[in-house]
C-alpha cells in the first residue's frame, strides 16, 4: 500500500513523493509578464521536499492576459527569466512542470480590445469559427517555450471558469457550430490545444487542470468529466489536476460536502475521474493535513494530493510533512 511519501514513476520519470505544488498566481511578475527574483524566490522556498512543483498560470497571448503582475510565456523574450525559474527549482531536486492558460472573458485587455470567449457576455465578444481554429496555436508556442526554458513539462489550465473551461461548460458555452452543444463539441476545442501541446512537447509531461464540476445542474457534471478524462487519456496526458470548473476552486458548496475537517473538498470528484482513467490523478481542495493526504493516497482515492494555501503560508510544510510521516 502506498502512501504519500512513496515514489511516483510517470512516463519514465521519477516523482520523489506525492506531494504536489499548486499553481497559484503570486502577483510577483513585472507587468510585462517577466520573471523576477522575488518570483524565483517564492517558489525556492517552498521547493523543498516536494515530489512535484507546478508554477503558475502563464498567459499564452497578451489577449488573454487576467491580471496586471502575471506571470507571461506568450513571447520568446521571456525565455530566459524562465530558464532562471526552471534551473532554480530543480537546483532543489524537484520535477518543475509550469501552467498554461488563456483566460478568455475573464481577461483583462490593455490594448482597448474586448476579451474573447466561447459565447458573448456583457464583457466578451464570441469567437469566430476561424478564431477557434486558430488559438490553439498560442498555446502550443507556449508549450514550446516552457521546454526551451528547461521545465519538464507543462499543464494545461482546463479549470476555474477560464477560456478551456469556458469551453467545456454549458453554462459558458451556448454555440450552434461543431464546438458547442453536446458535451463531444465542448470537448472539441481543449482536445485540440491537448493535441497541439503534445505534439510540440516531444515525452515531456503534459498535465491538464480538469475543471471537473460547476456544482449547477445546468453545468458540468461529475459523469460528463469522467468521458472527458477518458478522452484526454487517449490524447497524451500524463496526469490529470482535479478541480472545479466555473465554481471556482474555492466553492462553499464544495466545502460543505467535504465532512467535519473540511479538507480535500474536491477528493470525491478526483476520487470519480480516477475510477474512470489509468494515468495518475491529482487531489485537491484545502487540504491542510499531512496525515489527512496520506490517508487519501493509501485508500487509492488519489495518486498525488496538492496543498495550496498551507505551502503559501508555511512553505516548510512539505519537509515538515515528510518529518513527521517518516518518524523523523
Amino acid at each position: 500500500m502506498v502512501g504519500l511519501l512513496d515514489p511516483l514513476d510517470v512516463k519514465g520519470v521519477t516523482l520523489r513523493n506525492r506531494i504536489v505544488l499548486p499553481p497559484m498566481n503570486t502577483g510577483l511578475a513585472t507587468r510585462d509578464g517577466a520573471v523576477t527574483e522575488r518570483l524565483v524566490e517564492h517558489y525556492v522556498r517552498r521547493s523543498k521536499a516536494l515530489g512535484l512543483l507546478i508554477v503558475e498560470h502563464s498567459y499564452v497571448t497578451l489577449d488573454g492576459k487576467l491580471s496586471e503582475r502575471q506571470l507571461g510565456i506568450h513571447e520568446d523574450r521571456l525565455v530566459p527569466g524562465l530558464e532562471k525559474l526552471s534551473n532554480r527549482i530543480h537546483t532543489a531536486g524537484v520535477m518543475a512542470v509550469i501552467q498554461i492558460n488563456h483566460a478568455g472573458r475573464e481577461a483583462i485587455r490593455t490594448d482597448g480590445g474586448e476579451p474573447v470567449a466561447p459565447s458573448p457576455t456583457e464583457n466578451a465578444r464570441e469567437l469566430t469559427i476561424e478564431e477557434v481554429g486558430f488559438l490553439a496555436e498560442p498555446f502550443a508556442a507556449a508549450a514550446q517555450r516552457a521546454v526551451k526554458s528547461g521545465f519538464d513539462g507543462v499543464e494545461i489550465h482546463g479549470a476555474h471558469g477560464f477560456l478551456l473551461n469556458q469551453f467545456y461548460s454549458p453554462l459558458a458555452n451556448q454555440r450552434q457550430d461543431g464546438y458547442g452543444g453536446s458535451p463531444q463539441n465542448r470537448m472539441r476545442f481543449p482536445l485540440e490545444v491537448v493535441e497541439k501541446v503534445k505534439r510540440g512537447i516531444g515525452r515531456k509531461l503534459l498535465l491538464y487542470r480538469l475543471g471537473s464540476v460547476d456544482f449547477d445542474p445546468a453545468g458540468v457534471h461529475i459523469k460528463d468529466s469522467q468521458s472527458f478524462a477518458k478522452r484526454l487519456e487517449e490524447a497524451g496526458v500524463d496526469i490529470i489536476d482535479v478541480s472545479g470548473g466555473l465554481c471556482g476552486d474555492r466553492p462553499i458548496s464544495a466545502q460543505r460536502r467535504s465532512g467535519p475537517d473540511r479538507q480535500g473538498y474536491f477528493i470525491p470528484q478526483a476520487q470519480r475521474i480516477k475510477n474512470a482513467v489509468k494515468i495518475p490523478v491529482i487531489g485537491v481542495g484545502g487540504i491542510r493535513e499531512p496525515r489527512y493526504a496520506d490517508r487519501v493516497i493509501r485508500a487509492g482515492r488519489v495518486d498525488l494530493v496538492a496543498v495550496g494555501r498551507e505551502l503559501l503560508r508555511d512553505p516548510d510544510w512539505a519537509a515538515k510533512a515528510v518529518k513527521l510521516l517518516s518518524g523523523g
